[in-house]
């Protein structure tokens, strides 16, 4: 049974001011949003001038895993409440009516995930990223998990407002309170754009080029784009020149 939306409020509300400020506030929060919304993870992308830049906060490996397949797959829930600056749900992703992210639904219902509610979170008037809600059984939520929701997305953009804050900081020594927070920077998938470059060389392509073959390997072998990006920045997956689906060189990837 979902709590009062007075208890909601001050549960979600608690977990964003008895943490660290940044990633452990933004992980509290989803933790707090599996807890006392009735989902089964939840997790905070970071929309940074355009582009997803990564997972922020999340309530478990699951949720990470989940938020990263939108990554992957380059479609999904969070990435369309960013686009549209709206709430974006999905009650039931194996309903016949649901073709909206065909990729991320197949990834999803494999993991066992049947709802998905996204919601973006706003800066003033800037979109820098979304909340995502996974849920394993189908359904539409009922009104006070919508409003605890629309509570806990105007909560994460504190977490991600302190990231943003440090990352403009420059060279200034961080604040006791800060260390251990993730800036900006970090929040690029790091491995992928390393990964990218190194495709640029060995398969004499462009950026974009290199980028659409990580992707089509990650998609092809059911796995993300940072787990494709580290097979190939440790030499354990060469990706062939003629776009297939590569091969092994010496591990799992």
């Amino acid at each position: 049974m979902t709590p009062s939306l007075e208890r909601l409020s001050a549960g979600l509300r608690a977990a964003v001011d008895g943490a660290e400020p940044g990633l452990e506030a933004a992980n509290d929060l989803c933790s707090a949003c599996v807890e006392l919304l009735g989902m089964d993870g939840a997790a905070v992308s970071m929309i940074y001038e355009g582009v997803s830049r990564g997972t922020f906060g999340a309530s478990g490996e699951d949720g990470r895993r989940l938020d990263e397949y939108q990554f992957t797959f380059g479609e999904g829930p969070c990435l369309d409440a960013v686009t549209h600056r709206r709430s974006v749900l999905a009650p039931d992703l194996d309903a016949p009516t649901e073709t909206r992210w065909p990729l991320f639904s197949d990834a999803a219902l494999t993991d066992g995930v049947r709802a998905v509610f996204a919601l973006p979170i706003m800066i003033t008037s800037a979109c820098v990223g979304a909340l995502d809600l996974f849920r394993a059984e189908p359904g539409e939520w009922h009104g006070e998990q919508a409003a605890g929701a629309a509570l806990a997305a105007r909560l994460a953009s504190q977490p991600l407002l302190d990231l943003l804050s440090a990352d403009h900081a420059g060279d200034e020594e961080p604040r006791p309170h800060e260390r251990g927070t993730v800036t900006a920077a970090d929040m690029d998938r790091v491995e992928v754009y390393q990964a990218t470059g190194i495709l640029i060389a060995q398969l004499d392509v462009d950026a974009a080029e290199a980028a659409v073959r990580l992707r089509a390997h990650a998609m092809a072998t059911g796995q993300t784009a940072s787990e494709v990006g580290i097979a190939i920045i440790e030499r354990r997956l060469l990706l062939e020149r003629d776009g297939g689906r590569g091969h092994r060189a010496g591990g799992p990837a």
